[in-house]
């Protein structure tokens, strides 16, 4: 009877120390929840004992209580910021956040931490499934001022915007292109720099489905954009797309965190957008052509090939679709490079948009050959002139710098392998070729 009980213990014993070796030897998962729950109790903290800094909240009411009361012409939704200038997506979600509030500031204090544990839990994820960065540089994720602050603090629409993105990410990762897309198109809503994302995420598609796959995806994303802005469309269609859709917006030089340098009347000017434009477009093409296609023969290569199989779909009636599945990490490089190459191009970059790329950061910086105590100098630099305020000439040239040198190791990183196995359909053409 007693030799039970010993050999249950020495059962159990052997169980604990195999359950341990486990953490130690794969210590991500359980860091990702601690890190979880350690920034849950620092967001209480902040909310409880932080002061909330009054920047756009009532503005953001102002104009949701316009709408809520039955106005319909964008040119008349304003708040003491100024104009509304957002899709009309910003005002169902801020609508819904007014009805739960109350309007009140504390409250959605709290709601917008739950937001931020929600975004933080979406990018963890991220992570994990890519196995790009250190289990131990995870808590990178959390040591943003700035980011806290965005969230918590000041109840950027950004945050909302950037937590669907990273939604509509997911949903791409596990190839589910029209549910990602339709997602995507939900955060384009309430944010356009949303479409920072939108180069790289067509090449994506381009290059996992055929052209009917292609069109329907977008073709369902236009439809949310129908369908959420159609009562202003229909009411006032002028005002609705000039102001919701305005992408020719000259932002203050003052509040501008990048190209503080630049002289103001050069910030301002046609010619610098015009030229940043071109900086931006030519780095796509550049990066696309070199690195996201390097294993299909560049860019025209993807964009022959597809043209091929929309002859085929032409000349036989009934082929078979032609699919590929990427691979996660070629997804999410390719996704987070794309857009910081637009955050390097963007002509101003006020302090809610850092969000837009703060939780790509550590996943870049580990795509570089650099070793690791550059990459957390660099992670540290960016933090730095993110919180100089005001910004001025030194940091923003110091932050220029510091994007160009990522870019710059992302450039010479080694592309990964885009396509997990072989084509998962083929058409008939190419099964009578074989």
């Amino acid at each position: 009877m007693a030799a039970k009980p010993a050999a249950a213990i020495r059962k159990n014993s052997h169980r604990s120390d195999h359950f341990f070796r486990k953490l130690i030897k794969h210590p991500k998962l359980p860091f990702a929840f601690a890190l979880l729950f350690a920034d849950s109790i620092l967001v209480t903290l902040i909310i409880a004992y932080v002061p909330y800094t009054k920047i756009d909240w009532d503005a953001y009411m102002s104009q949701v209580t316009g709408f809520l009361e039955g106005e319909r012409d964008y040119s008349n939704l304003k708040g003491d910021t100024g104009p509304l200038v957002y899709p009309a997506g910003f005002l169902y979600i801020y609508s819904a956040i007014q009805y739960v509030t109350g309007g009140q500031v504390y409250p959605a204090q709290i709601l917008f931490g739950f937001l931020y544990m929600l975004d933080l839990a979406i990018v963890v994820f991220i992570y994990l499934k890519t196995d790009v960065v250190p289990w131990w540089a995870l808590s990178l994720l959390s040591l943003s001022k700035r980011v806290h602050s965005i969230f918590v603090l000041r109840l950027f629409n950004d945050c909302l915007a950037t937590t669907l993105l990273h939604a509509a990410l997911v949903s791409i990762i596990y190839q589910k292109w029209h549910l990602g897309l339709v997602i995507f198109s939900g955060a384009v809503s309430i944010k356009m720099n949303v479409l920072l994302y939108a180069p790289p995420l067509l090449l994506l598609m381009v290059k996992a489905m055929d052209i009917v796959g292609v069109i329907s995806a977008l073709a369902g994303a236009a439809l949310v954009q129908i369908v959420i802005g159609l009562p202003f469309v229909l009411s006032h269609p002028a005002s609705y797309i000039s102001k919701a859709f305005d992408l020719g917006r000259v932002f203050i030089h003052f509040w501008s965190v990048n190209f503080k340098f630049v002289p103001e009347e050069i910030f301002v000017s046609k010619a610098f957008a015009l030229s940043l434009l071109v900086a931006h477009l030519s780095l796509l093409l550049i990066f696309a052509h070199y690195r996201w296609c390097r294993h299909e023969g560049g860019l025209f290569a993807v964009v022959h090939s597809k043209i091929n199989q929309l002859k085929l779909r032409v000349a036989h009636r009934n082929p078979s679709p032609t699919n590929r599945v990427l691979q996660t990490d070629h997804i999410v490089t390719t996704m987070f490079v794309g857009n910081f190459i637009g955050i390097i191009c963007a002509r101003s970059l006020h302090y809610q948009f850092y969000s837009w790329y703060f939780y790509s950061l550590p996943y870049l910086l580990w795509k570089t050959p650099f070793p690791t105590l550059l990459r957390l100098l660099l992670f540290a630099a960016v933090e730095f002139c993110w919180n100089v305020f005001p910004s001025n000439s030194y940091s923003s040239i110091l932050l220029l710098c510091v994007h160009l040198i990522i870019l710059g190791g992302l450039w010479i990183s080694s592309p990964e392998y885009p396509y997990v196995g072989k084509t998962t359909y083929k058409s008939s053409s190419e099964k009578k070729a074989r």
